[in-house]
C-alpha cells in the first residue's frame, strides 16, 4: 500500500471534522449542546430508520443506512462502534487485513 493510500482515510477523517464544525459554528450549534445532540439524533434516527424502511421498499438501504449511522456517529460512540464493526466485516468480506488487523 503507498503512503498517499494510507493518508487518505486520515484527510477524510480531518476533512469531516472540519465540515462539521463549519456546520455547527454557521447554525450556532456549538454553544448549544443539547439542542446539536437533538438536532442530529433525529437527523440521523430519520435517515437510518429511512434507510431500514428501503430493505424491504425499493431503494438503495445500503447506501442510506451507513449515511443515518454516520450522522449519529457523530454525538454517539456506540453509532461509532457500529460503523467500526461494519468496516471490518467489509473487509474481510474482500479478504483483506482491517487497520486494527495491520497493527
Amino acid at each position: 500500500m503507498s503512503v498517499q493510500t494510507q493518508d487518505r482515510p486520515h484527510s477524510f477523517q480531518v476533512r469531516k471534522i472540519a465540515w462539521q464544525q463549519h456546520v455547527n459554528r454557521k447554525l450556532g450549534l456549538d454553544k448549544l449542546p443539547v439542542i446539536r445532540k437533538l438536532i442530529y439524533s433525529v437527523l440521523g434516527l430519520t435517515v437510518l430508520l429511512v434507510g431500514v424502511a428501503m430493505i424491504v421498499l425499493p431503494g438503495p438501504a445500503v447506501v442510506v443506512i451507513p449515511i443515518g449511522l454516520a450522522i449519529l456517529a457523530s454525538e454517539y460512540a456506540w453509532a461509532r462502534r457500529i460503523i467500526r464493526r461494519g468496516r471490518v466485516f467489509v473487509a474481510k468480506a474482500r479478504g483483506r487485513k482491517s487497520a486494527r488487523e495491520r497493527a
